[in-house]
């Protein structure tokens, strides 16, 4: 896979948000066929991720999105295979390092700037995409970032780049 081909997959995760998808879900539906998954597949497998998992302001869903898709690419399917479980949270660790490192914070309500979330019931139900939503939220441009790290991984895993010459 190229690099144009895989700006398109990054671009097509940005559209999805745009689209009114969750973080989640826009960031695995870009990449799932290469996993043998199909759109639906994937956006019902990333849907519960959303608004910081479940809309409790946890875990960014879109960096929810690039462990998921670390799973898909490198994960273990053999519970005693520690070796292959290892490496994969090598990936996870690596990935969500430069994650952090771009967008300040893995952490939904940190990246939204919401102070004390976790002492309000959270709400279940879901924004209004409206104008408005967009202008406020920076959430795009942390998919397109998850995205791009993942394309990223892609890129240099395909070149045979070893897991530590990755930076």
């Amino acid at each position: 896979m190229n690099n144009d081909e895989l700006d398109e997959r990054v671009a097509r995760a940005v559209e999805n948000f745009m689209a009114g998808y969750g973080c989640c879900q826009s960031v695995v539906a870009a990449f799932a066929d290469l996993y043998g998954l199909d759109d639906e597949h994937a956006k019902k497998i990333a849907a519960g991720f959303g608004g910081g998992v479940g809309r409790l302001r946890m875990m960014c869903g879109a960096v929810s999105a690039i462990v998921m898709l670390v799973g898909l690419d490198c994960g273990q399917t053999e519970g005693s295979d520690r070796d292959g479980k290892s490496a994969c949270y090598k990936v996870v660790q690596e990935l969500l390092s430069k994650s952090q490192a771009e967008n300040g914070s893995l952490i939904c309500a940190e990246i939204l700037g919401l102070k004390g979330y976790e002492k309000v019931q959270s709400s279940y139900v879901a924004s209004a995409r409206t104008a408005e939503y967009y202008k406020t939220r920076p959430c795009a441009a942390k998919v397109e970032s998850a995205a791009r790290i993942f394309a990223d991984y892609l890129s240099q895993s395909r070149r045979g780049e070893q897991p530590q010459d990755r930076g």
